[in-house]
């Protein structure tokens, strides 16, 4: 009989419990629907200070924007943490078109980050269109040397989560430049990521790896709707000729910053959970979706913690990452303080998958980390988010390490993200507000049950 009494008694405090959380997250989203900032914020770094590439004024702009906007919320802690950052430039405005004959067809192209610029009056060129990287082995310098190479291998349509297409084609702009060099290719136009047929290239990281400098072709993303066009005219008349300028370069290295804010943890301050997004943005819009609605959303977690007025038993972090589009060294710096402090951390999400509808989250763990996780799944149903998976989580969090460290990606609905990823589209009025404070209430949710 004292066994059964036990176990009612058990039922009835998870009962209990189940209930004061239920209560807690209601209580986050109606504050996030109604009186957050974080609409307002984006609002500011997307109008009043605009593209944040790590180096630039702009990105120094964010810096102390956001610094300010964090002191504001009465946290325990706001600080810069020093980080060096590349620098590279875009230059002028970029021009291409295609060549048959007499006839010049203009095109609309940009060229991805970190490239080599072209010779002052461009770089023109017979194209070689190619699929995959593996081609160019085949193909050897005997066909390549002296070509521009076109890599031209669209997204796949057929896959649900659009990510999946975007982490099968992303290669041909990373390494195209370096692989085609080897073959003493002059150049390199690639394919925009992008599932939608239209005028915007859309830029993005690239490396030339160990090969020497002086090896280091120029490459530039040509639009979805180039890309159709010189691939049809190429079939046309394989002798046809390519012509592109960009006049891009890399400039000494810049001191910047991570944004850094935190609410002391009221019964273990030694444990520490984090929540961020990356600060940068490339340079052809103002990265409203990458990543100002992930930086926005993060500061807002804090905001609506406090707004509550919830004392987190850990202490809980902001951490706005610089230069996560063409470097990573926010994250990396990141982590090697936490290692030098000895700090111990025990969660860290992230928020870099564009300010669309949160659809659940995505995990990196042990077992007993993510059963931990699973268990707060069917509190989220009522809010119409399902995802609860292992994957992919974030890369500014991806250097961070723990002894109990369970780290977590917000996962926004993915099928518009990339008609504005890296693009000229990537701009303000491409966010919805409702959608934009979905997200954030969802991340302060998770980050409430998992100081419990």
């Amino acid at each position: 009989m004292k066994k059964i009494f036990t176990t009612i008694f058990a039922l009835q405090a998870l009962l209990v419990f189940s209930q004061e959380q239920e209560k807690m997250i209601r209580q986050i989203y109606d504050n996030a629907l109604s009186k957050s900032k974080c609409y307002g914020w984006l609002d500011h770094l997307s109008n009043k200070i605009g593209a944040r590439l790590s180096g630039s004024a702009g990105a120094e702009k964010a810096i102390q924007y956001t610094k300010a906007q964090l002191e504001t919320l009465g946290l325990d802690r706001v600080y810069l943490q020093e980080v060096m950052v590349p620098h590279w430039v875009r230059g002028e405005k970029e021009s291409a078109y295609i060549q048959v004959g007499k006839e010049k067809t203009s095109v609309s192209i940009c060229a991805l980050g970190g490239s080599v610029a072209t010779p002052k009056n461009g770089i023109a060129a017979q194209v070689i269109e190619v699929k995959h990287l593996e081609e160019l082995a085949q193909l050897g310098a005997e066909k390549l040397k002296g070509k521009i190479v076109f890599y031209n291998r669209p997204f796949e349509t057929g896959n649900i989560e659009a990510f999946v297409s975007y982490g099968h084609a992303v290669d041909q702009r990373y390494l195209g430049a370096r692989e085609a060099s080897k073959y003493g290719a002059v150049g390199t136009i690639v394919r925009s990521m992008n599932f939608r047929l239209d005028d915007f290239p859309h830029t993005g990281a690239q490396s030339y790896g160990d090969i020497p400098v002086s090896q280091y072709i120029p490459t530039a993303a040509i639009s979805t709707n180039g890309a159709e066009l010189l691939s049809k005219k190429l079939k046309e008349n394989p002798k046809l000729t390519f012509w592109f300028k960009q006049s891009c370069e890399t400039l000494p290295e810049v001191l910047s910053y991570n944004v850094i804010g935190e609410i002391k943890g009221s019964e273990h301050p030694e444990n520490v959970m984090i929540v961020g997004g990356h600060l940068d943005s490339w340079d052809l819009a103002d990265g409203a979706h990458d990543d100002g609605a992930g930086v926005v959303q993060s500061m807002e977690v804090l905001h609506l913690l406090k707004k509550i007025g919830y004392r987190p038993k850990n202490t809980i972090r902001v951490v706005l990452f610089m230069n996560e589009e063409n470097g990573g060294r926010g994250g990396e710096k990141y982590q090697a303080a936490a290692q030098v402090n000895n700090e111990n951390h025990i969660f860290a999400m992230e928020s870099d998958s564009g300010g669309f509808s949160p659809r659940g989250f995505s995990f990196e763990g042990d077992d007993e980390a993510m059963k931990k996780a699973m268990n707060f799944k069917s509190l989220f149903e009522p809010y119409q988010l399902h995802i609860f998976e292992k994957g992919h989580t974030g890369s500014d969090i991806a250097p961070l390490t723990g002894k109990q460290l369970l780290k977590a990606g917000l996962r926004p609905d993915s099928q518009r993200y990339f008609d504005y990823h890296h693009a000229a589209t990537d701009t303000f009025d491409a966010i919805n507000k409702r959608e934009l404070e979905l997200g954030a209430a969802a991340m302060a949710s998770l980050i409430y049950l998992m100081d419990l």
